[in-house]
């Protein structure tokens, strides 16, 4: 979340980056805010001065009753009692104030880095790089890949409908040694990067959620668990950065760097269609998650180093690719600034995204109370960083694609240490 203060020295700065989200009225939301933190400041002062008096006469009370005069300790005494229940008043105002105060800070997105362009949409998305010249030439008769998995009957959807639901398919023979062997490649190489890998828990708690943004914002796109205050992670970051969550690092430890394999639910309402069939969408995926805190002077270079990661993780798949820098209209909304990477489909002849990286700067830290002591032993905020390395699904629906030949389906040859095989044969 936002940090008050700093909204107030730098409130044209705040309008202007809420507005390339296209929020119209950001004056009028931040100045809400700062109304808020003012009378919170207030309150708190008035409560401080009562507490302050409060304490004062119940020094002198003891002293006038040791001096035996006990008409002016019993003034006192009655005195204290009035403070004591204006203290009980004015703390229940500061509460209130206070979780006013909470729950506007979480109502407000991050402002986006000067980099993100303007734009409403998706199509307002900046390329930033594209990588098009190993376009497959597929033969006639090449089928998108909802139609391979049923022919080479390797994931079954029919089968996840009938045991869970649409959305929940089932690997099977090959298609489920693609995924193990995709989610090892991935964790392989993020080891040789240098990040420590992590298995997290799958499901999380609701501070969980609010450290760091998933709640309250997309709390109807995860699945909670009903009679708890747990909901099935829509992502590894969440897990992975709420380790330190009220932590206080110190500056030589940063950055931290952790890479967690799980599956993750979504629960993706109200996004089905034509245009998201087979796996394109679904309520259940795996995914590999890089996340990283670094020192709010190095996090830019690290993100710089986090998208050139992903992206060699894509060539060495041997598929077409694009970047994109994400629009302030289409940005998380935690999100500072957001790399999206996308596969071409050959198939489909559309691009399929496949990883989000992304600066959160300070904003989850802030909620997260994610700190580390400077040089001069001063608590600074620290800043969030993660992305997908790689999600499964769509890189499995555009490497079946692209790869598909008359006598079967090639595997990359990084992945052919991982399957045992060299290509997936009709059944």
């Amino acid at each position: 979340m936002l940090q008050v203060t700093a909204v107030k020295e730098n409130f044209e700065n705040f309008v202007n980056g809420l507005k390339k989200r296209g929020i119209q009225n950001a004056e009028e939301q931040l100045n809400e805010l700062i109304q808020l933190d003012d009378e919170r400041k207030k309150t708190q002062q008035s409560l401080d001065d009562i507490l302050a008096n409060s304490n004062l006469l119940a020094k002198k009370i003891g002293q006038l009753y040791k001096e035996g005069k006990k008409e002016e300790a019993d003034a006192a005494k009655a005195e204290t009692g009035q403070l004591k229940e204006e203290s009980k008043q004015l703390s229940e105002v500061l509460s209130s104030i206070e979780n006013q105060l909470l729950d506007k800070l979480y109502s407000i997105p991050n402002i986006p880095n000067p980099l993100v362009p303007a734009g409403k949409s998706e199509a307002d998305n900046e390329v930033v790089k594209l990588d098009d010249k190993n376009l497959p030439a597929l033969y006639d008769g090449a089928k998108p890949h909802w139609d391979l998995i049923t022919e080479y009957d390797i994931i079954d959807f029919d089968l996840g409908n009938k045991v869970t639901g649409a959305g929940f398919p089932f690997y099977k023979r090959e298609g489920a040694r693609m995924v193990r062997s995709l989610v090892n490649y991935f964790l392989d190489e993020a080891q040789q990067a240098g990040y420590m890998e992590v298995q997290p828990p799958i499901l999380i708690n609701e501070e969980s959620g609010y450290g760091t943004g998933q709640l309250p914002d997309k709390e109807g796109q995860m699945y909670g668990i009903t009679g708890t205050n747990l909901y099935l992670i829509p992502t590894a970051e969440v897990p992975i950065t709420n380790i330190y969550r009220d932590v206080i690092l110190d500056a030589g430890s940063l950055p931290v760097k952790n890479v967690g394999y799980t599956p993750c639910f979504r629960r993706e309402a109200g996004s089905w269609g034509a245009h998201v069939r087979g796996l394109n969408r679904l309520h259940q995926f795996d995914k590999v998650e890089i996340v990283q805190i670094a020192h709010p002077d190095q996090s830019y270079e690290i993100l710089d180093g986090m998208v050139a990661h992903v992206e060699h993780l894509v060539k060495s798949l041997g598929l077409p690719y694009r970047i994109l820098r994400l629009c302030g209209g289409d940005l998380g909304f935690t999100s500072a600034i957001t790399y999206d990477f996308e596969v071409y489909s050959a198939a489909q002849e559309k691009w399929l995204e496949v990883s989000s990286v992304s600066n959160f700067e300070t904003y989850q830290a802030n909620r997260l109370k994610l700190r580390f002591k400077d040089k001069d032993g001063k608590k600074v905020l620290a800043h969030t960083l993660n992305g997908s390395a790689l999600a499964v699904p769509r890189i499995l629906a555009a490497l079946l694609e692209n790869n598909q030949t008359e006598e079967g389906i090639r595997i990359p040859e990084v992945l052919r240490q991982y399957t045992g095989f060299d290509m997936i044969k009709r059944p």
